[in-house]
């Protein structure tokens, strides 16, 4: 019997991390080929190259996909969507996989669902029926009423989508990839390496040994107006806590340039001598610095999934995650300085934050290829398009 062609689509630097282990199992599965499509800003230098970590983990890259639309704007967004559906659908033809799986909620992953439903190939959905506080749980939502195998990351995102009508014999709770990687980190914890020395980045040489911050802050696509205010405002309170920081660069997103040129101007105006920025860093590698820090600020979804497995306090700001399950080691405030500064010395301070499996406990990867070695079979010997 030959292998089924799985193809999976990586669009953004986040989704490397979310799907790495997955990515790994469907390889070396002997029912499974994996093909891998590397698409969107995961190519792009400004937002840290993910490729080139993808292609050092050993991943052979079937097609590169440069779909990214200068602008960082609601515009930009629409444009790059809609050159990513011509793009994807040509690569979908050519490699004419079994199934294509899609990934979580970014904008640009409805373009891999469009190119891939449109040509009757089976689609595959990722951390399907979670809610979030803008344009992308919209996204997400048409991915899953896209998709015909739903493979979701929690009971609660599970029951939501059979509730969106999904047939529940198709809707499987494995957890999520990112878990695997925290899992595994969590074995070795140890910060074994000098994240400036390693990664370079831009800002002061701060001294981090003595305990420091991590900041990932993205720009809201329903709000990406006020992107470079609320940057603005966690920068002002980061600089006057004096804490050494970590600062990671934001997504390609609607209100990125806002973010992006938020910081810029401040370190240009303030040269705060306690922040360093990066672009990018490995997975395993950033989650080993969160490990250790005091406390990760901002508004990213690793703050919600795998902080919460390794007991790292968290401050979320504004509304990016607004609705998503989240545990007992997250604090939620507005974009407020004053707040914000308070709700860092809360969670710095806290002693009480307890590991939780809210979004799985560690073994996604290889229930992910086990199901789709399966039920891709059966899906093709009882559905006829």
């Amino acid at each position: 019997m030959s292998k089924r062609k799985i193809c999976v689509v990586v669009t953004a630097r986040p989704s490397y991390s979310r799907v790495k282990t997955a990515l790994s199992a469907i390889k070396a599965h002997p029912k499974l080929e994996l093909q891998l499509v590397v698409a969107g800003s995961a190519l792009l230098d400004r937002y840290g190259n993910a490729v080139d970590y993808i292609e050092k983990d050993g991943f052979a890259i079937n097609e590169k996909v440069f779909m990214v639309l200068e602008g960082e704007n609601k515009t930009s967004m629409a444009k790059t969507t809609g050159l990513g559906v011509m793009e994807l659908a040509n690569t979908f033809y050519n490699l004419k996989p079994d199934a294509v799986v899609t990934i979580a909620d970014r904008f640009e992953t409805i373009a891999t669902s469009i190119a891939a439903t449109y040509q009757n190939i089976p689609l595959i959905h990722l951390q399907g029926g979670e809610v979030t506080g803008n344009i992308d749980e919209k996204v997400r939502h048409a991915n899953t009423k896209l998709a015909d195998i739903h493979l979701v990351s929690s009971e609660e995102a599970r029951d939501r989508v059979i509730n969106m009508g999904e047939d529940a014999s198709y809707v499987f709770n494995t957890g999520c990839p990112s878990i695997d990687l925290a899992y595994e980190v969590a074995k070795r914890p140890e910060l074994d390496f000098d994240p400036i020395e390693k990664y370079g980045g831009v800002g002061s040489s701060i001294n981090w040994k003595d305990g420091y911050l991590v900041v990932m802050q993205h720009p809201v696509t329903t709000e990406y107006e006020q992107a470079r205010e609320d940057v603005t405002k966690t920068l002002k309170a980061i600089d006057k806590l004096g804490i050494p920081t970590f600062w990671f660069w934001p997504n390609v997103d609607a209100g990125a340039d806002g973010t992006s040129g938020g910081i810029r101007s401040y370190r240009e105006i303030h040269q705060p001598k306690n922040i360093h920025f990066f672009k990018n860093m490995l997975p395993e590698d950033f989650l080993r610095l969160l490990i250790h820090s005091k406390c990760l600020i901002g508004n990213s979804s690793v703050g919600i999934r795998e902080c919460s497995f390794l007991k790292v306090p968290v401050v979320n700001i504004g509304t990016r995650q607004h609705g998503r399950q989240r545990g007992s080691n997250v604090i939620d405030v507005t974009y407020d300085q004053k707040a914000i500064e308070d709700a860092i010395l809360n969670r710095v301070e806290a002693s009480d934050i307890i590991e939780e499996h809210i979004y799985g406990n560690g073994k996604a990867g290889e229930k992910i290829a086990d199901i789709l070695a399966d039920i891709t079979l059966r899906f093709h010997k009882t559905i006829t398009y």
